[in-house]
């Protein structure tokens, strides 16, 4: 969320967003680098990062996702980063074509080099910056497959004398990106945490029934959204009932994100899983992929307002 009358800047992450203004006309002025956000589930790494690619005018931003269930496959949050400039792959010195044809399938061959596979990733993004100031945006990187890890990592500690940028958003310090600059989200303050839990409901409460919805939320951006949906009719008007401990408020969270997949029609819970399922964020392939499963546009308009479907079937 953004303050109102202060457009762009995060609800509560002032510091932040200024601090990565600062960085990025070091990067635009040739002066690259990479950096860390570091934060617990939930505390706003990957809002950040959406502020970071809308602030960053003049840049051509790229984003990669690491995903947990694809931690196995070999490079495959690398081909993400990548894909976008493999055009100007002949630009590289054979070997390192080579190594980027091998690791992406585009040749049968032997597993590349890790160092030369490292360099001519930096090649190849260095190249594109030439062209314009890039930014590479990688989230949940705690989740990268090992090879990808390690060249982003050889990346990000080589850039310097190029309009090029890597950020990286995890839940815990990873060794390939110590050295590299942090920064470290913790939990909104009480003034801003109660500023977005207002922002996030419909109707008037008990200022009792507030305090206790940010306390247990603990500055979480996201609880402080997603605590509300879960509450009953008791808990809004201030009953008395049995307190949540903080280590109970993920499953509460996790339990609202499934009734409220539950809720959808079966077009639309299957359209989801195919979104899950589609690792780079390409709109054009995840609708050929849903009209190959006989899934039409309209499947879309329940995932934007789930209010506005009924219960699941069979359900009450």
């Amino acid at each position: 969320m953004v303050w109102p009358g202060h457009p762009g800047v995060l609800l509560g992450r002032r510091a932040e967003c200024a601090w990565f203004d600062r960085w990025q006309d070091a990067v635009k002025a040739g002066r690259g680098g990479a950096l860390v956000v570091l934060g617990e589930p939930g505390i706003g790494k990957s809002a950040l990062l959406d502020h970071m690619a809308s602030a960053a005018v003049g840049f051509r931003v790229v984003r990669a996702v690491g995903v947990e269930t694809e931690a196995e496959l070999p490079f495959g949050a690398l081909h993400q980063v990548c894909a976008p400039f493999l055009t100007a792959l002949d630009h590289l010195p054979g070997p390192q074509q080579d190594a980027l044809s091998a690791a992406f399938g585009l040749r049968t061959g032997a597993v590349p080099d890790r160092l030369m596979l490292s360099l001519a990733v930096l090649g190849l993004l260095s190249e594109a910056a030439v062209r314009q100031p890039l930014i590479c945006v990688i989230d949940d990187a705690q989740w990268l497959d090992p090879g990808s890890a390690q060249a982003l990592a050889f990346v990000a500690h080589r850039v310097g004398a190029e309009p090029l940028g890597l950020v990286f958003a995890t839940r815990h310090a990873l060794g390939g990106l110590r050295g590299l600059q942090q920064v470290v989200l913790t939990g909104l303050g009480p003034g801003d945490a109660r500023a977005l839990l207002h922002s996030a409901l419909h109707v008037p409460l008990d200022e009792g029934v507030v305090d206790r919805i940010a306390a247990e939320a603990r500055g979480s951006p996201l609880a402080l959204l997603e605590l509300p949906r879960s509450m009953t009719a008791a808990g809004f008007t201030g009953g008395f009932g049995p307190t949540d401990t903080a280590a109970a408020v993920p499953g509460r969270i996790e339990d609202g994100f499934r009734r409220r997949v539950l809720s959808l029609p079966p077009a639309t819970r299957m359209l989801l899983l195919v979104a899950a399922a589609e690792p780079t964020g390409d709109s054009a392939v995840l609708w050929r992929a849903a009209a190959r499963l006989g899934i039409g546009v309209s499947a879309a308009t329940a995932a934007r307002n789930p209010r506005a479907v009924g219960p699941p079937e069979g359900g009450g």
